[in-house]
């Protein structure tokens, strides 16, 4: 365990200039004093590990250390190939910059972990688009991929609507979600976040001219923000529902597992029966009758009294059918 703590040490002082103790101990999730002890063992060991007293101290390596990549585990090694969605990496214009990366991480893995990259692959295959439906790679792609990672402003030109619109954007990062890409970017002179899907988008220009990142946007944190806002935000009617333990148990497969957790706890206790009454969140009554209808016998539509009646004539049409 502590072997596997320096290591990850000396690779967060090799990655920076230098950190104070209390980054250390929050990265490594020990104490600033496990941490002292920790670069007193490593300097004892040969590892050039400097500490700068003061207010503005911290920990550094000396004379350009560098250490190798022989310390992996097969595990960490095996990992090491699945980070990153082969598909994605093609549709970005980044696959050969990745092969060549793992061509370098193989030839500097120990002659035992050289067939990590096969074990990993025979065993975890990463696909990213959703269930029928074509993935589409939408045309700017490429160009958007390369100004994200060179930080290029970007001249593009999307639908909106029936409208067209031009933006000059900071493109800050990408997005793969069920086979869609998304672009998450900054209007220039904004200073607001916004999400773009790419295959809206007409034209697209990677300038010369680039932009200072803010270093606090976190990527994955602002996604997820955005994700969970849309899907509140598109929850505009309520129905009330009567659902049998069966229902109760497969309603997070007819609506989004996330809203039926929510409205399940705080639901009251079953009836006599065993079914449970609750207020559930739709987009719509469209949506809803759609989704509801999935549960079959094992849901009750109490209100709204419109999508109770559309219930009912779909059991007569049924019945109909099926007393021929």
């Amino acid at each position: 365990m502590r072997a596997a703590r320096l290591i990850k040490m000396v690779l967060l002082l090799q990655s920076r200039p230098s950190m104070t103790a209390a980054e250390l101990a929050r990265e490594l999730e020990v104490s600033e004093r496990t941490v002292t002890r920790d670069a007193q063992a490593l300097s004892e060991a040969g590892v050039p590990v400097y500490a700068d007293r003061g207010r503005a101290g911290g920990y550094r390596l000396v004379g350009g250390y560098r250490t190798r990549l022989t310390g992996l585990a097969r595990g960490e090694a095996e990992a090491l190939f699945l980070s990153g969605v082969p598909g994605a990496l093609r549709e970005m214009g980044l696959e050969d910059v990745a092969s060549a990366a793992r061509l370098k991480v193989s030839a500097a893995l120990l002659p035992s972990l050289r067939d990590a990259p096969r074990s990993a692959a025979q065993r975890f295959h990463l696909d990213a688009p959703a269930w029928f439906r074509d993935p589409q790679t939408p045309a700017p792609l490429p160009v958007v991929a390369q100004a994200v990672w060179d930080d290029r402003l970007l001249d593009a030109r999307y639908r909106r609507g029936a409208d067209e619109v031009e933006r000059e954007l900071e493109p800050y990062g990408l997005v793969l979600k069920a086979g869609v890409w998304y672009l998450c970017a900054r209007v220039a002179g904004a200073g607001s976040f916004r999400t773009y899907r790419l295959d809206r988008f007409v034209a697209v220009t990677a300038r010369q001219e680039r932009f200072e990142r803010d270093p606090d946007f976190d990527l994955p944190a602002f996604w997820a923000g955005q994700a969970g806002r849309f899907g509140r935000s598109i929850l505009r009617a309520e129905v009330v529902v009567r659902l049998s333990p069966a229902g109760v148990r497969a309603l997070p497969y007819a609506v989004d597992p996330a809203v039926a957790r929510e409205v399940l706890e705080g639901a009251g206790p079953p009836d006599a029966d065993g079914w449970t009454v609750l207020t559930l969140p739709v987009e719509s009554e469209e949506v809803a009758h759609a989704q509801l209808a999935s549960l079959g016998p094992e849901a009750e539509v109490l209100e709204p009294a419109a999508l109770r009646e559309r219930f009912r004539e779909d059991a007569r049409r049924l019945a109909r059918l099926y007393d021929r």
